[in-house]
Parts: C-alpha cells; structure tokens; sequence
C-alpha cells in the first residue's frame, strides 16, 4: 500500500491506536480476500484527503491474529474507527467512501466544538 496508509502489526497496533491525537481508520484485511482488494484504493484516497486530520492504516489478519481477536474480527474486510483509542465505528464488509469520510468528518467536528 502506499506512503499514506500505515501498514500494522500486533506489535504497533496498541500504540499507533492510544498514542494517535486524530481518528484512526484501521481496515482489517488479507491478502487473498477480493473485497479487501476493492476497497484498497478507497482508503488511499481517503488516506491522501485527510493526511493531517486522520491516520489511515490496514492490518493483516493473517499475521495480525492477536489484534484481528481482541476486536473480535470474524468477517473481513471490517474497518474500525478509533477516537482516543476507543472504538468509535464499525463496519463489516465493503462501504462506501462517502460513508467512512462521514464518520470521520463528525469525529473532526466533535473536536472542534
């Protein structure tokens, strides 16, 4: 994946997630599974929009087996949208970008008021 979207593994995903002061978007995904293929250039999109207001990453569930548990990842591709390290959103399988850029910009908005 390109520069904007950080890759994750069970090692940095607990402190890329606490340590972030903007939303992070993190798509649990595999290597083999289509939808995540689909939906890759949609987060590089977003990723590229919101360089300086959000983090967008991606964490492999077939290395990542610790992480994909703790959230409960059972279907894939899921993306999760954390605010203060807590979970703010969730969606499984493929959405929209006008959806995730929703979700983020109302977390942007709650930060402004």
């Amino acid at each position: 994946m390109a520069a904007n979207v950080t890759d994750l593994t069970d090692a940095s995903f607990d402190e890329v997630i606490h340590s972030s002061d903007v939303p992070v978007l993190v798509d649990f995904w595999a290597p083999w599974c289509a939808p995540c293929k689909m939906i890759a250039p949609i987060l590089q999109e977003i990723a590229e929009q919101y360089a300086d207001r959000a983090r967008i990453c991606r964490l492999n569930t077939d290395q990542a087996h610790d992480s994909a548990a703790e959230f409960g990842i059972t279907a894939i591709p899921t993306m999760i949208l954390f605010q203060g390290g807590r979970v703010s959103k969730k969606w499984i399988g493929l959405t929209s970008k006008k959806e995730l850029i929703r979700a983020i910009d109302d977390l942007l908005l709650q930060g402004t008021t």
